[in-house]
């Protein structure tokens, strides 16, 4: 599936080639015969390998594509080929490779997360880099995880930074909300256990809680759950969840871990191997 329409990946091809390829031009090598593979030299969950093919297909190349977006790949397992003159092979393979491996690793980053949450949802913030936005969207898939919030049109989720307009009380706050917004959850974003507290008993659907410790994720938990005259929310935890201390929070009791970490995630690397 891809993600990138043609004009998005002529932009990123032009971007790199336009103004010629000096040193393939230089040789004079470019109507030579050439045949290139991407290969995973290590184990990773593949994403933006269908961009990468149509890049060598717009760069007038053959490519056929061996994992698609999602699928695992061991160490020197091949994802693509590809074949055509030596200058359609140059002009698309650098841009190709770093989009797999840049994607690949946002990807192989949420797939461990996945993997260490143990069924509860993992969800990626929107603080993707920006321009990045449609890919880091399709790699948190591919790895597994689901989007947090597409962007502010997405869901209904009050800050503080909100709140410091209001002058009202969190259960008139809620109720408008739902008036208004009637098919959307209420999510609050909350600081303490005190306004945990405060936004349960107005109603809130989810409480985002924002830096709290595994331990004080446990500990509201257990105060919400001994409030039996009310629907207790789903507790999401946020800020600063990674890799390190995801399972604390799930042992903590956690329903849904909040993450931007795969969005700094290191690369995967990707052998390109060159025939003749």
């Amino acid at each position: 599936m891809l993600v990138l329409d043609d004009n998005a990946l002529y932009r990123l091809l032009n971007d790199d080639i336009g103004g010629g390829d000096l040193t393939t031009e230089a040789l004079g090598i470019g109507r030579q015969a050439a045949r290139l593979e991407f290969r995973a030299r290590q184990g990773m969950t593949v994403c933006a390998s269908e961009e990468a093919q149509r890049l060598f297909e717009l760069a007038g190349a053959v490519c056929q594509l061996r994992l698609g977006s999602g699928a695992r790949a061991e160490a020197g397992e091949m994802i693509l080929w590809a074949q055509g003159g030596a200058a359609s092979l140059h002009r698309a393979w650098k841009t190709a490779q770093t989009m797999v491996e840049w994607a690949s690793g946002i990807a192989s980053a949420s797939r461990a997360l996945v993997m260490v949450a143990a069924g509860v949802p993992v969800a990626c913030t929107r603080k993707n880099v920006p321009g990045t936005k449609a890919l880091s969207i399709k790699a948190v898939k591919a790895g597994g995880a689901i989007m947090h919030r597409l962007g502010l049109a997405d869901s209904v989720l009050l800050f503080a930074e909100h709140r410091l307009y209001l002058d009202e009380s969190p259960e008139d706050t809620i109720g408008r909300l739902r008036r208004t917004q009637p098919e959307r959850k209420i999510v609050v974003e909350v600081a303490d256990p005190q306004e945990a507290q405060r936004w349960a008993g107005a109603g809130a659907d989810i409480l985002q809680l924002e830096k709290f410790t595994p331990a004080a994720v446990h500990a509201c938990r257990c105060q919400l759950e001994l409030a039996a005259n009310r629907r207790r929310p789903l507790l999401a935890a946020a800020g600063g969840i990674g890799i390190a201390n995801l399972a604390d929070y799930v042992a903590a009791g956690a329903e849904l871990l909040v993450t931007s970490a795969p969005y700094s995630a290191t690369p995967r690397d990707v052998q390109v191997v060159f025939f003749n």
